[in-house]
């Protein structure tokens, strides 16, 4: 998940809004920490599950906003946050239902783990990326 993240990473700039979704201990802070690792954050990208989103400054790039929308009840709240969509690049984990209408263009990150229901990271996961809007319409890795 960590490398998936990184090669991600490659492909986006400010403004972008990655949209991860998957059950518990599927991966998705694991893509983050690899996606933050690739765009050379500072610090340790960790789950933001108590205090909700996370800044990682980049230097003078556009910081990473990690996100984890499990604690919100609708997309309302996730726009209380006043996240600085343009000027970031934006990661919700338990994005579904939560980002659509947040920007015109979004990258959708589905990890199912496997019916085994273990959550060990060696474990093969399947991952189906969606690109949404005029940004991520023809996304390939």
């Amino acid at each position: 998940m960590e490398k998936l993240g990184a090669a991600i990473a490659g492909r986006l700039r400010p403004g972008d809004l990655v949209a991860l979704n998957g059950e518990l201990g599927a991966g998705k802070t694991t893509l983050v920490r690899g996606l933050g690792a690739a765009l050379g954050v500072a610090g340790t990208v960790a789950s933001p599950t108590f205090v909700i989103a996370r800044t990682h400054a980049r230097g003078t790039d556009a910081p990473l906003v990690h996100v984890d929308a499990y604690r919100l009840s609708n997309p309302a709240e996730l726009d209380d946050l006043d996240l600085d969509f343009e000027g970031s690049i934006v990661v919700v984990e338990w994005a579904a239902g939560m980002v659509d209408g947040m920007t015109d263009s979004w990258l959708e990150v589905e990890i199912v783990r496997p019916a085994m229901g273990g959550t060990d990271e060696a474990e093969p996961r399947r991952v189906t990326i969606t690109g949404h809007g005029p940004r991520f319409a023809d996304f390939k890795l």
